[in-house]
């Protein structure tokens, strides 16, 4: 017993000490939006360039040398299953009690399976598990497969049709795919020819810029909690509370499940499956909310609640399986 409690504990601070880091970083960021530094167009342009800039380079960064074999890991088999089972879930639940509109019901399937894997993901990654590089394959997942098929989802049930190239176009227009594909382009061709094609003085800027993607992305997640007032939305409460535990409590039960049982998965491996199956919803839900004009509280008050409850779900997994 004692050595298991030896074996638990690194894990748990590790995984304490990560969330101290990500929680000083989103603190000042709302700070910074309580003293109207920046003014009031501050998280946007935070937001904008970490979207448009930072992250894609720091996802260039991270897969272009990372070996290719290891960012299709089998564990996205793991990630992607415990996501439909998820998302599968909150439609049934939703045409037995919630009964919400097509819309809706797509922003909480959304809600309840779309993970943070760039906000939250990259920086737990990065200062829990100790490898950035794990979320790289949800991302691609989420934003080859999952993205597509909400917007087009909320193409046909908000304007009752979709166009066939609005729908091939959209993964172009999401430009963390496109450094990860970049980066797991270049990956591959290192494969091949068996030295790294991209020179020091290019990739050295890229690389700078995409170090400045976490805190950019966590000063903003802060900001964005000034003002916020969760839950005032009583016919959508219930749901809510339902995606917020199919995100935070189902989904990482199911993973490791999975990764233990199906895949055989054990240790690190392990360790990482249920840790990111944990992570709180994506903010990406927000985006596609605002932009179709459906689910807004919605989507923001299951992004708000995953988010300030994950960490103890993180905590009590750290605590288990570390």
């Amino acid at each position: 017993m004692h050595r298991n409690g030896k074996d638990t504990m690194p894990g748990l601070v590790s995984a304490m000490q990560g969330f101290c880091v990500i929680g000083i970083v989103i603190l000042v960021g709302y700070l910074t939006a309580r003293m109207q530094i920046g003014g009031p167009s501050a998280q946007m342009v935070l937001n904008r360039v970490s979207f448009f800039i930072s992250s894609p380079c720091l996802m260039f960064a991270i897969l272009s040398k990372e070996p290719i074999f290891e960012i299709f890991h089998p564990s996205i088999i793991v990630a992607f299953l415990s996501a439909m089972a998820v998302g599968v879930a909150f439609l049934l639940l939703n045409r037995s009690f919630f009964h919400l509109g097509a819309a809706d019901a797509t922003i909480g399937a959304l809600n309840s399976l779309y993970l943070n894997s760039n906000n939250i993901g990259l920086p737990i990654a990065t200062y829990i598990l100790g490898n950035p590089a794990l979320v790289a394959p949800i991302l691609v997942m989420q934003q080859a497969v999952f993205t597509p098929i909400g917007l087009t989802t909320l193409d046909v049930t908000t304007k009752g049709k979709a166009s066939l190239k609005a729908i091939a176009s959209q993964p172009l227009h999401q430009p963390l795919l496109l450094g990860s594909l970049a980066g797991i382009l270049v990956s591959a061709l290192n494969a091949r020819i068996g030295w790294y094609p991209v020179p020091n003085f290019i990739f050295d800027p890229i690389k700078m810029i995409g170090d400045s993607a976490v805190p950019l992305i966590l000063m903003a997640f802060g900001m964005s909690l000034r003002g916020s007032r969760p839950m005032n939305e009583r016919k959508r409460r219930d749901a809510t509370i339902a995606v917020v535990l199919l995100k935070n409590v189902a989904m990482p039960v199911i993973a490791f499940l999975l990764a233990y049982f199906l895949m055989g998965f054990r240790g690190a491996t392990l360790y990482a499956c249920v840790v990111l199956a944990a992570l709180p919803t994506g903010q990406n839900v927000y985006n596609y909310a605002s932009r179709y004009n459906v689910g807004l509280s919605f989507a923001r008050d299951g992004i708000l609640i995953s988010t300030i409850s994950s960490p103890i779900i993180i905590a009590v997994v750290a605590a288990l399986l570390s």
